[in-house]
């Protein structure tokens, strides 16, 4: 936070300059003026206050996120309206430099005023218009028994972010309302402490399913993003989130596997703990996860990350039919219109959203249940992924 900080508040005043000449132009009113550069000090002080709290564990979880969403607010607008200015700024050279022009400086703010509003949605409604994703997915070695066998997955809940009980509720509702035969969670069932679901146990713990409810931890489940007193503090806290997935009703997968029967019949399902590309921790161990598993088993891994997918699973040695994964978000922010998909995260991971295969092996990469960071959605809505299995 604190690296990034400088130059956050670098933009914001650059942009604000720059903007506040289209204000100026359009009215002379000192309320208006001074309540433009009132936002900004509120700003900066808001984070001079959070930097001078020392330790991560003392930061003050909501006024940061409240901070990054109002700046958000304050200067992505004011971005997409500097082209506009710009290429006034660029006549004006040739021009002698005129007073800005009135109908260029409205022109600027109704541009800054759609990303605004769209924004302001994505806070409000967007992060709870929960979406429901079916695919349908046939497999020539799955067994008779579970042609047709229905798997909801679920991803990122990160209860640490979450201020609306009726915007959980519904999205549960929604869950069950799909009446899968078992709903799998691909991790990150918190921000950073276990202590962010005990509010959320009852809603969560409602969720339905004929053959059980089975998880893996994400990598914000470790703590691994906080400072505690401890390593004591931190493995204490680790083993209340375990704690807190059984109180839910979910099976934990850690580097192991499971049997899901059906009509004397069964499936493997896997799930590692978190192993991610770059500087994620790679606590997965797929090969120990797996090793009890016949190579001619159907199997289903749960991998929080996925990147996993190209660097392990594809080469494993034992054919894993399908990998569910989360992890990116879709980054909160993109474009699915038409079955066209576009978000800013595709740069950095390369799946990133939906389903992906190679050599009949799949990737399902959840949009997330929750969100982190940005309290919204834009474009990218949460997600409930249905997963139709069948034979042939």
């Amino acid at each position: 936070m604190r690296t990034r900080l400088p130059f956050i508040l670098m933009a914001l005043v650059i942009s604000d300059v720059y903007f506040f000449q289209a204000v100026e132009t359009l009215t002379a009113n000192p309320y208006v003026l001074w309540g433009y550069w009132l936002i900004d000090i509120l700003l900066v002080a808001g984070f001079a206050y959070i930097v001078s709290r020392r330790t991560a564990n003392k930061q003050p979880a909501r006024l940061i996120s409240g901070l990054m969403a109002i700046t958000l607010l304050a200067l992505v607008p004011k971005i997409f309206a500097m082209p506009v200015l710009l290429l006034e700024d660029t006549s004006r050279i040739f021009r002698h430099f005129p007073p800005r022009t009135y109908w260029v400086s409205e022109l600027a703010l109704i541009i800054a005023l759609v990303p605004f509003f769209a924004l302001l949605y994505g806070m409000t409604g967007g992060r709870h218009r929960y979406k429901v994703h079916r695919v349908t997915l046939a497999f020539d070695d799955l067994p008779k028994a579970f042609d047709g066998f229905t798997i909801t997955q679920l991803s990122d809940i990160h209860a640490g972010s979450f201020t609306s009980r009726s915007g959980v509720e519904k999205g549960v509702a929604l869950v069950n309302k799909q009446k899968s035969d078992l709903i799998l969670f691909t991790g990150d069932l918190v921000n950073n402490r276990a202590s962010e679901m005990e509010p959320w146990i009852d809603s969560f713990s409602k969720l339905k399913a004929t053959h059980g409810k089975y998880s893996v931890l994400g990598n914000h489940d470790y703590g691994d993003y906080m400072k505690f007193e401890n390593e004591a503090d931190k493995y204490a806290n680790l083993n209340k989130l375990k704690k807190v997935q059984r109180e839910i009703g979910f099976k934990l997968l850690l580097n192991e596997a499971t049997q899901v029967e059906k009509d004397g019949q069964s499936i493997a399902l896997i799930g590692v703990e978190n192993w991610g590309k770059g500087g994620f921790h790679k606590y997965g161990d797929l090969t120990k996860a797996a090793e009890n598993i016949a190579d001619d088993e159907f199997k289903i891994l749960m991998s929080h990350d996925p990147s996993h997918w190209e660097a392990k699973t594809l080469q494993h040695s034992k054919h894993i039919n399908l990998t569910l994964a989360g992890h990116t978000h879709g980054m909160q922010f993109g474009i699915e219109l038409f079955g066209f998909k576009w978000s800013p995260i595709k740069y950095m991971y390369n799946q990133w959203a939906g389903l992906y295969e190679r050599n009949m092996k799949y990737l399902y990469v959840n949009r997330g249940f929750g969100f982190l960071g940005f309290k919204g959605r834009i474009g990218i809505w949460p997600e409930i992924a249905v997963i139709t299995l069948k034979r042939g």
